[in-house]
Order: structure tokens, then C-alpha cells, then sequence
């Protein structure tokens, strides 16, 4: 008898327990005539992230060319990335969202034990402009691979990001491209908005169907997946402003600012996550997607962004460019041949502690895969320390400093290239 009321106590607290998506704690604020800055913990399922954080980017399940041993460890510190993104369009289509899930999920699949975000695959279907069809159920589209059709509605997007299993997924929304007509991106808004509302009913639905539902938290609180919604409304003040304010009033554990980064110059970008930032709540993370290079994403960081991930650290370095404090290096070119340096003096990571400058450049001209390696290598370090001395610089309140002195250096970088090049 004692061990059958044992056993329904604990199934009524267990029936009683609370499921939480995530915690969000602010350690320091600093403003400045940039912004509010925070500094602040994310706590997932999969982990804690310190933020302002920038996440690399690993569309098909891989950060290109970088093993995940080695994304836990790069940096001057050792930490390595907190978090990384993976591509719910790509994985939907290869090698499929449902194998991922009888494989335990995203996290066990790629053997990455950190926190993990998945896109909604809206982003990737607005760029098949030529192979989609826009209705208000949905996208219809074809296959960049073998022209196969494919249809994702809210519903569907989050059935996919549930069974891959990311700490974070995305609401579904529709990006407009740039330019655009008030017209377009009003009427594209209110898709947004309308999907995003289906999207949270359908999460709430179903999130408990995550693949390792059960396996953290405690017997009251439950952890799953957190949703974040998408601010639309083009290079549009208002329509930004008004996009926030109707998201936040499905109460998501976190809101994006989508639709940036699609071609209008990089004042206009700053401009509209000024416009947007003090519509969203301040007690919530918030996230910059596609975004971008060093400058600019201390420079997010100082107005208030949270999280930003953007592709250009990895693709850059495929090609041979690589940032460093000095400002770009393309290691491809001929004046490289003898140089035995590191890629940056002041750079702590592991590729600039070992190889030169030269070598890397032997790399790229043999053709030999090692050079994206560690190219990507040394981009994705740089862009984790100058997070990191942005948490710091924070913590100080020195961030206003930082972010405008990193600015300078920048532009006074590309002056003096710019220079040499005439």
C-alpha cells in the first residue's frame, strides 16, 4: 500500500511539473548613446551561454570544416562556441528531419553536447525566389537538389525543428527582399504575424514531443525547446515597431529582428535595430540574425543584442579571407609567400600560435582541404574573444569605449588597405 502512494504522489507531481524553455538572467547593464548594453546567462536544456554571444553557423549539421572537438575549444580562453545553428531546410531535405529524430535528436546525431538553434527555413525558402509560391497556408517550393516539391506551413516548420531538437527554434516568418514597397513588406508582415501565432499554438501543442523531453530539469520543472518569434517589417521604422509590439503579445520566451543583412547598407541595418530594440522586452533574449562582421556585431552589442550568428567567419576563410586586428588579410595574395608570422600577433588561438602566414598561404595554393580548416579556425576565434571582450568590457562599463575604438580601428584598417591597393 505505501509503495502504490509513493508511486501516485510522485505520478501527480510529475503531472503538476512546470516545463520551462529557458531562464534569462541579466548580470550587468551599461547604456551608453549606443544603446544598453547586458551582460547576461541563457540557460538551455543543453547548457549555459553567456551573452552578447555570437553563434557560428553549421547549416547541415557541421560548422564547415571544423570538427566539433574543436569548436569547444577556440578562443584565447579554451571555451570554445556555447552555441551554434543548424539549417531546418537543409536537414528537412538531407538527410531528413525524422531520421534525426529516431537517431535521438540534433544534439546525439552530430555529437554536439552544447545548446543548439535551428532556423525556421523561412529565410532559406525566400531565397529560392524562382522555385517557391507564397499562400497563406504556406510555402509551396522545389528542391535546390533534385527539383523535388515540398510544402511548409508554421505548423509544419515547427514539427520539423521539434523533431530535430534544438534548445532554440525559430517561428516561421516570410523575409522580404530590398528593396521593397511598403506595400509588399505590410502585407508580407501580417503573414509574419499570422504564422507566428500558428507557430506558438502548435509548439505548445507538441513540446513535449522533443526528442529528449524528460532527460533534464528536475520532477517540477521540466526543460524543452524555447521559442523565439521574428520581428519583419522591412527598412520600415513603424512597421518594425509595430511588428514588435504584436509579437510580444504572444508572450514567446524570445524575439528575433529578422530581414536584415539582404543588401541595404549597413547604416539602414543599424537603423532598424535601433527602431526595433525598444519595442521588445527587456527581460527576454534578443537576437540579430545574419549579422556580420567584427565591427558590427560589438557594435550590436553595445546597442542591447543579445545573440547574432552570421556565415561570413567560415565562408570568408574558404576563400582565404581572415580577419584580424589589423584589419582583412587575404592570405592568397603573393606578398605572403615568405612571411613567417601569424596570421594576427595579437590573436591567442590556436592556428595563429602554430602556423605561419606562409604556410597558410601554401595551403590555399596547393589546394590541400587543411586551409579552410584552419582559416575557419582562426575567423571563428576571433569573432568568440571580441564577444568575450565585449562581456568584459561590459562588466567594466567600458563597452561604449570599446565598441567605438573597434569601429575606429576597422575603418582606419580599410583606409590604409585600401591605400596600398591604389
Amino acid at each position: 500500500m505505501g509503495g502504490a502512494c509513493t508511486l501516485l504522489i510522485f505520478k501527480m507531481r510529475n503531472l503538476q511539473s512546470r516545463v520551462m524553455s529557458l531562464k534569462f538572467q541579466i548580470k550587468n547593464e551599461w547604456g551608453s548613446e549606443l544603446g544598453v548594453a547586458r551582460r547576461a546567462a541563457l540557460e538551455l536544456a543543453h547548457g549555459v551561454v553567456q551573452t552578447p554571444v555570437f553563434m557560428p553557423v553549421g547549416t547541415a549539421a557541421t560548422v564547415k570544416t571544423v570538427p566539433q572537438e574543436t569548436l569547444e575549444t577556440l578562443g584565447a580562453s579554451g571555451v570554445g562556441a556555447g552555441i551554434i545553428l543548424a539549417n531546418t531546410y537543409h536537414l528537412y531535405l538531407r538527410p531528413g528531419h525524422e531520421l534525426i529524430q529516431r537517431l535521438g535528436g540534433i544534439h546525439k546525431f552530430m555529437s554536439w553536447r552544447r545548446a543548439m538553434l535551428t532556423d525556421s527555413g523561412g529565410f532559406q525558402v525566400f531565397s529560392l525566389s524562382k522555385l517557391r509560391k507564397v499562400t497563406p497556408d504556406g510555402v509551396e517550393f522545389r528542391s535546390h537538389l533534385d527539383g523535388s516539391k515540398h510544402f511548409f506551413s508554421p505548423e509544419h516548420s515547427m514539427e520539423v525543428q521539434i523533431a530535430l531538437g534544438a534548445d532554440v527554434m525559430m517561428a516561421f516568418d516570410e523575409c522580404t527582399e530590398h528593396p521593397a514597397t511598403r506595400e509588399r513588406v505590410k502585407a508580407s508582415m501580417e503573414l509574419t504575424h499570422a504564422w507566428a501565432r500558428r507557430s506558438r499554438d502548435y509548439w505548445l501543442a507538441h513540446r513535449e514531443e522533443v526528442p529528449w523531453f524528460g532527460e533534464f530539469g528536475s520532477s517540477s520543472e521540466r526543460r524543452t525547446q524555447a521559442l523565439f518569434g521574428i520581428v519583419q517589417g522591412g527598412m520600415y521604422a513603424d512597421l518594425r515597431r509595430e511588428s514588435a509590439e504584436r509579437l510580444v503579445e504572444l508572450d514567446l520566451p524570445g524575439y528575433a529582428i529578422g530581414g536584415l543583412s539582404v543588401g541595404e547598407p549597413r547604416e539602414l541595418t543599424r537603423e532598424m535595430i535601433a527602431a526595433t530594440l525598444e519595442h521588445l522586452p527587456k527581460e527576454k533574449p534578443r537576437y540579430v540574425m545574419g549579422v556580420g562582421y567584427p565591427e558590427e556585431i560589438v557594435e550590436y552589442a553595445a546597442m542591447g543584442v543579445d545573440m547574432m550568428d552570421c556565415v561570413l567567419p567560415t565562408r570568408a576563410a574558404r576563400h582565404g579571407l581572415l580577419f584580424t586586428s589589423a584589419g582583412r588579410v587575404n592570405i592568397k595574395n603573393k606578398k605572403y609567400a615568405e612571411d613567417d608570422g601569424p596570421i594576427d600577433a595579437e590573436c591567442g588561438c590556436q592556428v595563429c600560435a602554430r602556423y605561419s602566414r606562409a604556410y597558410l598561404r601554401h595551403l590555399f595554393a596547393a589546394g590541400e582541404s587543411l586551409a579552410g580548416t584552419l582559416a575557419s579556425m582562426h575567423n571563428l576565434a576571433l569573432y568568440l574573444d571580441t564577444m568575450q571582450s565585449a562581456r568584459d568590457a561590459i562588466e567594466r562599463g567600458t563597452i561604449s569605449e570599446f565598441a567605438t575604438g573597434y569601429r575606429a580601428r576597422a575603418k582606419e584598417a580599410a583606409e590604409d588597405q585600401e591605400e596600398k591597393l591604389q
